[in-house]
């Protein structure tokens, strides 16, 4: 989808019959959400009204459903959508299933969601729903680690969380979305939104420690750690100079967040190396080589590195034994 491509999509099982339910949705969200299973919950009312608005790097998707279970499969997950979604519960309560968590979200709650990952949405009673989907590639640059912040549950009064919803829905409302500049325009601010939003969900003391200039530059270096931690000749110097200060300087600001510059980085490379383990794309590939591709240059360093973190070898993470 280029930058100008925009388009609407709705659906709603009034005066469907139900055997033609499940079908209809499933078809809905594999055109107009990300592909998925659709199931009716045995002895429950199926009923569902959805509109999915397709935008250039983000998808928006307001409406209730009940009676349904909706899973992204393993099978699906291998089609390589990265997509990121910012799941808020309007109403009722909300079954999600990701990475070993279970929650529960109820009225006014949110999650981050991952195509990457096998999940289930499960709804037994009416309820209603805002998402915003958007690319990995988005959000990667914005936030220091985004996988921090999958199914990390929000409350309503997180930082810009309603301002999002708003907004999103006033540009809905408005039709905003049909002309191409503020199109753009409008897709650029639900990114920026967002990324406050996820920011919002650390504690006060990261937030705190996060104001002024010595904090700017601090989460500035931790982006630009986490977006080339792959490279090699990673080190203090390289990113102290791109900063435009001295090593000794970078590390104190390390040292007073409560970390070393080395020891961010090895946790960065580790979390890199577990999600490619995770995905289908690289299941072909040895521990070694992604051990490699991630930034090690000793083999049996990463595999002590990537214990020490998750409590499971790369070989567990890889067979689905740990999540």
């Amino acid at each position: 989808m280029n930058q100008f491509d925009f388009s609407v999509l709705n659906v709603s099982t009034n005066d469907i019959p139900e055997n033609e339910r499940v079908p209809l949705l499933r078809d809905f969200y594999c055109r107009g959400v990300l592909k998925a299973e659709v199931e009716a919950r045995e002895g429950k009312p199926f009923a569902a009204s959805f509109t999915s608005h397709v935008l250039p790097e983000a998808q928006l998707l307001i409406g209730g459903l009940c009676g349904a279970r909706v899973i992204r499969t393993k099978q699906l997950v291998a089609d390589g959508d990265d997509s990121l979604a910012l799941i808020v519960n309007r109403s009722g309560v909300l079954g999600i299933s990701e990475r070993g968590h279970d929650l529960n979200l109820h009225a006014g709650q949110a999650v981050l969601t991952s195509a990457e990952d096998v999940t289930t949405f499960e709804r037994l009673s009416l309820g209603s729903c805002f998402s915003l989907r958007v690319p990995r590639r988005v959000l990667a640059p914005m936030i220091v680690d985004v996988d921090d912040a999958v199914m990390r549950v929000m409350p309503e009064s997180s930082t810009g969380l309603r301002l999002l919803v708003n907004y999103a829905e006033t540009m809905v409302r408005e039709k905003a979305f049909e002309t191409p500049n503020l199109r753009q325009l409008g897709v650029g601010h639900l990114h920026d939104l967002l990324a406050i939003v996820l920011g919002a969900t650390n504690e006060p003391r990261e937030l705190a420690g996060r104001r002024g200039v010595k904090a700017a530059r601090l989460q500035k270096a931790k982006v630009s750690i986490a977006n080339n931690c792959w490279r090699q000749d990673l080190s203090v110097a390289t990113v102290a100079q791109e900063l435009g200060v001295t090593p000794r300087y970078l590390q104190r600001l390390f040292e007073a967040d409560g970390k070393t510059f080395s020891s961010f980085l090895i946790e960065q490379r580790v979390k890199r190396a577990h999600r490619m383990l995770r995905e289908p794309g690289y299941a072909e590939r040895t521990v070694s080589s992604i051990a490699y591709d991630v930034g090690f240059g000793d083999l049996s360093y990463f595999n002590r590195c990537f214990r020490r973190t998750y409590g499971a070898t790369p070989s567990d993470v890889r067979s689905g034994d740990m999540p």
